[in-house]
């Protein structure tokens, strides 16, 4: 076994070498065995140097959405022993140090959902305590990337699951750190993205997200309509966070992204707003790349500042195109017309477990310093973490 530092050493020592080289692409090294793609020596440095976040990434698509659509097939968690040292060693090369793995869940057994969904999680973390730690605070994400773990952070989609303050409490002390106040739809406490009309954040809502900054767990409005994405900014006493969406100005019809006004008053209340890597949502048109999936980095860091950009993937390592062909017409089919579905759900050049490699080349190409990229790619979100959780 080699230490992250002696292997950067020896990745180092070859770019020295093929500097006297002249048949071989200057300071471009190949990385992964299965892909023919080069990084820079820059972005190579950047991502093992960078506390690298992920505020949205579910960490298997496949075994957190079995449950919900009645597959029996064996997962990670009811199987924890199929998670593999190689399985783990993915993980470990993705270079993300900590994952947000919230998914979404609503109805009238939401709360029963978010027991479960956090008992599966709580019991994964334990069975796997030499690979995973649950992030319960800020230092934590640096724990997580100084032991060579991977850093979990317990959230949720949707506050749904809480039906008085006092289960804010409950969950919070179950491990949730952060929960978004609705997913697509009304519940007792605003409007989601997709609901047909937005009446904002309710009376009962200023309590929950008065308790949330209470017991210090994070509010997040990524899939809030508009007015109660406004409201949230207003009414809590803390950062607000937007941990998955992309900018309406440059997809104007797509609900899940954030308008401008809504960007300006997420970084005045110090929150971050992570950028997903979902086609329909990055853009409305064809082809659809990773320099499309950049322009909304860019669009936050020049309306508000690279202090209030971050990542949130909203997919796996893998994907969503990655999973089989009836979970995708199965996922497509909860959703409204609104959400605009594509064949392709993800994007190339951003659909894989080393991404953020290909991300810190585009940021690097894009004109960024190697402070502001290691900002974007983890340090904003770990800055404002620690604001709200203290």
């Amino acid at each position: 076994m080699i230490t992250r530092r002696q292997s950067l050493k020896r990745l180092l020592g070859v770019a020295a070498a093929t500097i006297t080289a002249p048949t071989i692409n200057r300071g471009w090294f190949q990385l992964f065995a299965e892909s023919a793609t080069k990084y820079s020596t820059r972005a190579i440095e950047l991502v093992h140097r960078a506390t690298i976040v992920d505020m949205l990434n579910p960490f298997t698509l496949l075994g957190v959405l079995a449950p919900f659509k009645g597959d029996k097939r064996p997962t990670w968690f009811t199987n924890p022993e199929t998670f593999t040292v190689a399985d783990f060693q993915r993980f470990k090369d993705s270079r993300i140090d900590a994952m947000h793995i919230g998914v979404g869940t609503t109805g009238p057994n939401a709360y029963d959902q978010v027991m479960w969904f956090l008992g599966l999680w709580n019991g994964f973390i334990a069975h796997y305590g030499d690979h995973l730690m649950r992030v319960d605070g800020a230092t934590g994400i640096d724990a997580a990337k100084s032991s060579g773990k991977i850093g979990i952070i317990l959230g949720l989609q949707n506050s749904e699951h809480f039906r008085t303050p006092d289960d804010v409490d409950r969950f919070y002390q179950l491990g949730q750190r952060v929960s978004l106040l609705t997913y697509n739809t009304r519940n007792l406490i605003g409007n989601g993205s997709t609901e047909r009309r937005d009446d904002g954040i309710s009376d009962f809502g200023v309590t929950i997200i008065e308790r949330m900054n209470k017991v210090r767990m994070a509010v997040d409005v990524a899939h809030c309509g508009d007015r109660t994405t406004l409201d949230a900014f207003e009414i809590s006493k803390a950062p607000v966070l937007i941990t998955h969406a992309n900018c309406r100005a440059l997809n104007p019809d797509q609900p899940r992204c954030k308008t401008d006004e809504a960007i300006r008053k997420m970084a005045a209340k110090g929150g971050v707003m992570g950028i997903t890597g979902v086609r329909n949502f990055v853009s409305a048109r064809e082809p659809t790349t990773i320099e499309d999936l950049l322009n909304h980095y860019d669009h936050v860091a020049k309306l508000v500042g690279v202090e209030h950009v971050g990542v949130g993937s909203d997919i796996d390592l893998d994907g969503y195109d990655a999973l089989p062909e009836d979970y995708k017409k199965w996922l497509r089919g909860l959703y409204k017309s609104s959400y605009a579905f594509r064949d392709k759900m993800d994007i190339e050049g951003a659909n894989h477990y080393k991404r953020m490699f290909d991300i810190t080349d585009g940021l690097i190409r894009r004109g960024y310093s190697d402070a502001d990229i290691e900002l974007i790619l983890g340090g904003n979100f770990r800055r404002v973490l620690g604001q709200i959780w203290g």
